[in-house]
């Protein structure tokens, strides 16, 4: 694989996969549209490991009383704001964990990655996002985060496993939903997504593990230090100009994408 079409697929991952737009679309999209072969799992997986540094940096002061909220939450205590962030994080995640090893199992996680796919869920998710950034009230904050949201959040986390949706998408569309504030729904989104990419990296990392060589493992260093990079940068700017502005651009973008892909697909 080309130093540049690396780096290209790196930057994408990192710059889409915080953006509501889905990573996951566009890192299937691109092989099929420029006629490369598919990146493979090694480049995946290191991808999604450089995404997952980018955004425990980012949120390092809330992963860190998580971490120490764990320690507390194994000994059967939830009673600090870490165990208790702790413990609705992992139960958000078992929706996902479950739907996932569902598409594993029956195959139909292949099936599903097609242009025609990532049309229609590009365009219905934007719009979904679109309606409910409008509609939602923003009366709740990250730290009104409680057990009922988490799962409904978890659950809605888990149509994110269909390409073209985008995990933080959805999960931004539930907090807004819920009534979060869009700062705050986006901040639990992107924390969501830790126990989220560890576990996807974790999958795909057991089926590598015996196949990977140096020159695949010099790749996905390359292409997970580049994904860091875009990762946080791609966070910074998205939670900077969610002060002020709406989700309204990227669902343009979504829908725009979305209906260019349904006339590749059908066309």
């Amino acid at each position: 694989m080309s130093l540049l079409y690396l780096s290209i697929l790196a930057l994408i991952q990192g710059v889409t996969e915080f953006l509501p737009i889905s990573s996951s679309g566009h890192l299937i999209l691109l092989p099929k549209l420029t006629g490369h072969t598919d990146q493979g799992q090694v480049i995946d997986v290191a991808v999604h490991l450089g995404t997952l540094f980018a955004v425990v940096l980012f949120f390092w002061a809330d992963v860190r009383d998580a971490i120490i909220g764990l320690g507390r939450l194994l000994r059967g205590k939830a009673d600090t704001p870490g165990a208790k962030l702790a413990l609705m994080l992992i139960v958000a995640t078992v929706p996902v964990i479950v739907a996932g090893l569902a598409l594993k199992v029956t195959g139909l996680d292949d099936a599903l990655r097609s242009v025609a796919v990532i049309g229609w869920t590009m365009l219905i998710f934007g719009l979904v996002l679109f309606w409910a950034d409008r509609t939602g009230a923003e009366v709740k904050r990250d730290a009104d985060w409680t057990m009922r949201d988490a799962i409904v959040m978890g659950l809605w986390q888990a149509i994110a496993l269909i390409p073209g949706t985008s995990r933080s998408g959805i999960t931004i569309t539930a907090a807004r939903h819920l009534g979060y504030k869009r700062q705050d729904g986006a901040k639990l989104a992107m924390l969501m997504s830790i126990p989220t990419i560890i576990a996807s990296a974790t999958l795909l990392g057991l089926e590598v593990a015996a196949t990977a060589d140096a020159a695949a493992a010099r790749d996905g260093a390359i292409a997970a230090v580049l994904s860091f990079v875009s990762a946080l940068g791609a966070l910074w700017l998205m939670m900077r100009l969610l002060r002020s502005v709406s989700f309204t651009p990227y669902v343009i973008y979504r829908v725009i994408l979305g209906l260019v892909l349904l006339w590749i697909a059908y066309s």
